[in-house]
């Protein structure tokens, strides 16, 4: 696959806490193909989430699956926690980070172009509110990792 949006993902490494390097963990073409059946229709997902799954779709340090193994588990946890509030979100959606134990998730849009924007959902007094995040993933994305750049260089200055 041809990255157009997400170099810095694909040169993204970071120090672990033992000091050793590691780097992005992709999903296979197959594993892709897979989500898109489950959660797109069949139809491929915009070009920049494909690159984000191609290239880190098994594990990114700036994002988190929660207690969820992967991708998979990811989606079907923020669904079961919108239904379990008699909640969902009508337009094909695909969740990329989680947290507050699936109370609060950042998504893309499936039917917003390429390089969709980036949404957070907030769950609570069952109601989804859905606010803007970013104009687009791979800006979000730069942006994660420009913010822990800084934060490594403060750190490193002390």
């Amino acid at each position: 696959m041809k990255i157009e949006y997400l170099i810095d993902v694909a040169n993204y490494t970071y120090e672990t806490h033992t000091g050793e390097i590691k780097g992005n963990e992709p999903l296979s073409f197959t594993e892709i193909q897979d989500l898109e059946n489950d959660y797109n229709d069949g139809a491929e997902f915009p070009k920049v989430l494909r690159e984000l799954l191609f290239l880190a779709g098994q594990s990114f340090h700036l994002l988190d699956h929660g207690l969820c193994e992967n991708h998979q588990e990811l989606q079907q946890c923020v669904r079961r926690e919108l239904e379990e509030e008699g909640l969902k979100i009508d337009r094909p959606f695909f969740a990329i980070d989680i947290y507050i134990g699936g109370e609060q998730f950042f998504f893309v849009y499936l039917d917003e172009g390429d390089n969709p924007p980036v949404y957070e959902a907030v769950i609570e007094n069952q109601r989804v509110t859905i606010r803007d995040v970013n104009n687009s993933l791979a800006a979000f994305l730069t942006h994660l990792i420009q913010l822990e750049k800084e934060d490594l260089e403060r750190r490193n200055s002390l």
